[in-house]
């Protein structure tokens, strides 16, 4: 259904359109299009404080997801009773933090926004990585919808958790 992307810091500019294009293409992946989602974009001093209050870990982050069906197993999606339910929830974007990312390793801003996206959208899913079991079964469900993505859009995108364990 609705996506909403605010952009509520001015340090990185957002290029809405190209942004709302792929999360659009990548709901339709994972079969959530019914579904509303908010998309946040936050600078560091923003995304530092959602992730100490959230997960006591005070440092600025890439992303922080916050899922509206917080009981959702990995691999299953939320079964809605009524249509206030259709929400997957938010995902809140450091921007600045991936753009400094992107900055240091060389990496293409647009595409690992995208990328961190799709970790987002993971995570409002169940998917998890703590453990190495957990790694696994996120890093094979981001491969698939970034290989369709890649299918679609002829782009060559790979996961975020690519090199975590």
């Amino acid at each position: 259904m609705s996506l909403v992307i605010q952009n509520l810091q001015k340090v990185i500019p957002i290029r809405r359109v190209p942004l709302r294009k792929k999360i659009e293409i990548l709901k339709k992946i994972l079969g959530v299009q019914q579904f509303d989602l908010g998309v946040i974009c936050v600078n560091n001093r923003t995304i530092q404080h959602l992730n100490s209050t959230y997960r006591k870990i005070d440092v600025p982050t890439d992303v922080l997801s916050f899922p509206f069906h917080e009981n959702v197993k990995a691999g299953e999606l939320p079964q809605p009773c009524f249509q206030d339910e259709y929400n997957l929830g938010d995902i809140f974007l450091g921007v600045e933090y991936i753009y400094q990312q992107c900055r240091d390793n060389k990496e293409d801003y647009y595409s690992i926004l995208t990328v961190t996206l799709a970790h987002g959208l993971c995570h409002l899913l169940g998917y998890k990585h703590s453990t190495e079991a957990e790694w696994q079964q996120m890093y094979q469900k981001e491969k698939q919808i970034l290989e369709e993505l890649n299918r679609i859009t002829g782009t060559n995108l790979q996961p975020l958790t690519k090199n975590l364990f």
